[in-house]
């Protein structure tokens, strides 16, 4: 059972520089992430005269996350795994492949890079409003099982691409096929609840412009459908009973 591999690590960890390294990746890499994602948003809108909700700004919002995410994670992936998102991170400590030592630190790097993002896009834009996350046309527990089933979808193209051990040269195109199923989560469900999928996402904004209404479900969806992905991957696809490749076939 994939819960049975879950590791606590040690406090040794926290300090070693492996860790500090990969921790400083996944900082600079939500920061690329999400100054893309949110400058894209905070541009159209300027352009548009407040056009950013319309199905163009959509769109364009869709891109621009599929863009800056597959850079992300692409730029991280040898240091720290390029998960950029604090949902992906407790994925993989639920099916075993990160400890809560590493993981608590990759998320306190991840809420850093995206505040100071937030940050820097209202300085270096004159003090332009960043896009904050709500709900538009549903209720909580609505918007709840839609980034739950959103962020499933990503953190199980995450398993099947990059963390699979069988995953072979479908590694390399792991970066694409991630920012290509968060383009495709944004014009799905964006027009209801903003299609976070990611509490780092959603923490920044909502920090820098103080605005928490309905925060949670940017965090418990996410976090639920990120380990139910991790869970049942290791469960059905993983949990160590297929048969491996030989190095060859790698």
């Amino acid at each position: 059972m994939p819960i049975s591999r879950i590791a606590i690590g040690s406090t040794a960890e926290a300090t070693h520089p492996s860790a500090l390294k990969a921790a400083l990746a996944e900082f600079i890499c939500t920061f690329i992430f999400v100054f893309a994602g949110q400058g894209s948003g905070m541009a159209f809108s300027k352009l548009t005269g407040g056009g950013a909700t319309t199905p163009a700004g959509l769109i364009s919002a869709a891109i621009a996350h599929a863009f800056g995410l597959f850079v992300a994670v692409s730029v991280g992936a040898n240091i720290s795994g390029g998960h950029v998102n604090p949902a992906v991170t407790f994925g993989a400590f639920i099916g075993g492949n990160i400890t809560l030592v590493r993981g608590l630190l990759y998320w306190i790097a991840q809420l850093l890079g995206s505040t100071l993002a937030c940050l820097l896009l209202i300085f270096s834009t004159g003090g332009l409003a960043t896009g904050s996350f709500g709900l538009s046309g549903i209720s909580a527990i609505e918007a709840l099982v839609l980034e739950i089933v959103m962020t499933f979808g990503l953190v199980y193209t995450v398993y099947a691409t990059a963390i699979d051990p069988k995953k072979g040269s479908l590694g390399t195109i792991a970066p694409i096929a991630i920012g290509f199923i968060v383009g495709a989560n944004i014009l799905a469900g964006g027009a209801f609840d903003g299609a976070s999928m990611n509490p780092a996402v959603s923490f920044g904004p909502a920090l820098v412009s103080w605005a928490w209404d309905d925060h949670w479900v940017y965090w418990a969806g996410p976090l639920i459908g990120g380990g139910l992905a991790g869970l049942v991957y290791e469960l059905f696809f993983i949990s160590h009973t297929h048969e491996q490749l030989s190095t060859t076939e790698y």
